[in-house]
């Protein structure tokens, strides 16, 4: 057994030392011992070592050397990092394509779910109400029941001078209507139906129980007419950014009062939606086209005007004003009818809004009362736009909600805001 060993060692040796012929007399020693029965068999080799051996094999079979097979290598693996850098890129501009599309092609899709979107916060039509509404008829009768507060007041008529003294003394119990939970109050007062001449109290700062002790006087009131008006209370919050807020009203007919004596109660305030004043209706279509970026507007009629003249009627315009960022931007306006509460116009205007600025602008429309001599006096307005309410963002959404196409609809004239 040593002397089998040791030409195995023997052999081995000199096949290394061999150049040609070495691998191939290591490999018949290597069987060549494992043949022999006293010698134990070494284990199969793995199914890696295998590949490996095969793929070193094909390698050390091609006719090229080491080097040129590294090469080729190195070069295919910067062919493929080269086509992937190219996918990246083409898919990057794909992304920014999409990103710029609302500045050339507007996809229409995008403009009907914007008028659908701006529809949810619309109260639906009466055909849209579920039948059974007992809960929510309950939910009104309780809103309907909410306080706003109470005003004391005093009158006193001198019947020599034909003067109504008219004393705010004090309101109790108002609601808050500021973010801070208290108010600004301060109450206008004045006669219907003529509104000719009103008084205001100074504003109070933070109360929801002022105290004013302020007395105005109605001069040029005869005994023969005073009982055809009415005394109008009407509290405001003051805002010094924004509209005015009105709280509540009282309104006193003089008629059912004893001018008598001096008068003095407390009064519960009502809502002033009850009671607001008819100021007319006005009728327009409004059209967009987002691909142009194109408003229409069409203003077609207006009906029971407010009387402006003495004559007992008016002589109306329309101002178109489109604004974006409380600043207006542009302005049109209509021609004037002469003498009439009934206007008809048909006149059509066109703004350039595009399609990213549709949510930002926002149109108001005036009816103005013409006066060659003095000042036009606006008699009301209608504003329009994604942050309007009620019937106007009905309106501007079924604009969006349907492109190209007008949509028509009549709108209640509301009043102007309160001038600081």
């Amino acid at each position: 057994m040593p002397n089998l060993g040791m030409q195995l060692l023997d052999r081995i040796r000199r096949a290394a030392e061999d150049g040609g012929s070495g691998p191939t007399e290591a490999s018949d020693t290597v069987s060549a011992a494992a043949e022999d029965p006293g010698t134990a068999a070494p284990a199969e080799p793995g199914v890696i070592d295998k590949m490996g051996e095969k793929l070193t094999k094909a390698l050390h079979d091609l006719p090229l050397p080491m080097w040129a097979i590294i090469a080729i290598g190195v070069a295919i693996l910067l062919l493929l990092l080269c086509c992937c850098v190219c996918i990246c890129k083409k898919c990057c501009k794909r992304r920014k394509k999409d990103g710029k599309k609302g500045k050339g092609v507007v996809d229409l899709k995008s403009v009907q779910l914007l008028g659908s979107a701006m529809k949810e916060k619309v109260q639906p039509d009466l055909d849209e109400l579920e039948v059974n509404m007992e809960d929510n008829e309950d939910a009104e009768s309780t809103k309907s029941e909410v306080k706003l507060g109470k005003l004391q007041f005093s009158l006193d008529y001198d019947f020599q001078k034909g003067e109504l003294s008219v004393g705010v003394i004090q309101a109790s119990e108002l609601p808050g209507m500021d973010m801070s939970g208290t108010s600004d109050p301060y109450v206008k007062v004045y006669l219907l139906p003529d509104k000719k001449k009103k008084y205001e109290t100074k504003v109070h700062r933070k109360t929801l129980n002022p105290v004013f002790n302020e007395t105005f006087v109605f001069k040029n009131v005869p005994y023969a007419e005073i009982g055809s008006k009415t005394l109008v209370f009407a509290i405001y919050d003051f805002d010094r950014f924004s509209k005015h807020d009105q709280i509540g009203q009282v309104q006193v007919p003089l008629n059912s009062v004893d001018l008598g004596r001096v008068v003095e109660e407390w009064r519960d305030l009502s809502s002033p939606e009850n009671d607001s004043e008819k100021l007319g209706d006005i009728c327009f279509s409004l059209r967009y086209v987002p691909t142009a970026g194109k408003l229409t507007v069409v203003i077609l009629e207006a009906k029971n005007l407010k009387k402006m003249d003495v004559g007992g009627l008016s002589d109306p315009y329309v101002k178109l004003s489109l604004m974006l960022n409380g600043k207006r931007i542009k302005k049109k306006k209509t021609t004037i009818k002469k003498c009439t509460l009934n206007p008809y116009y048909n006149e059509s205007f066109t703004f350039e809004v595009p399609f990213e600025q549709i949510q930002k602008v926002t149109l108001i429309i005036t009816v103005v009362d013409y006066d060659r001599i003095g000042t036009s006096e606006p008699i009301g307005r209608v504003v329009l736009g994604c942050n309007a309410t009620g019937t106007e963002l009905r309106h501007w959404s079924d604009m969006l909600a349907n492109p190209r196409r007008p949509i028509a609809q009549w709108h209640t004239l509301q009043e102007m805001p309160e001038k600081n």
